[in-house]
């Protein structure tokens, strides 16, 4: 059974960066981050396929959020600038068979555990 571990969140200003990775325990196709609030439904934050020339993201992130992945290494990224604090939310990593992006979560077959982030006014 494939794993997703996430790291990296943790307590940032407003304004400032952190960077996650989610290591995973074997090669996927479309990898993605969702973020979840207290109180609200888990989102779509980016994906990423396979080789990497496909990215896409939520109209809130772009410009500010980047996800990349090294294979070599079976790790996700997402490094994220300009956090706000309505972006504290824990986040988790997700990975699918499938090469098309998706936004749904019922695309996904593997998710982590998630890792909290949370962005401090």
């Amino acid at each position: 059974q494939a794993q997703l571990v996430e790291s990296g969140g943790g307590l940032v200003q407003a304004g400032g960066s952190l960077r996650l990775s989610c290591a995973a325990t074997r090669t996927f196709n479309t990898m993605g981050w969702f973020r979840q609030a207290p109180g609200k439904e888990r989102e779509f934050v980016g994906a990423i396929t396979w080789g990497g020339r496909s990215t896409y993201y939520a109209d809130s992130v772009k410009g500010r959020f980047t996800v990349s992945r090294d294979n070599a290494k079976n790790t996700l990224y997402l490094q994220m600038n300009s956090l706000k604090p309505e972006e504290t939310a824990v986040y988790g990593c997700a990975a699918q068979w499938g090469k098309e992006i998706s936004t749904r979560e019922a695309d996904y077959n593997y998710w982590g555990q998630g890792t909290q982030v949370t962005v401090s006014s």
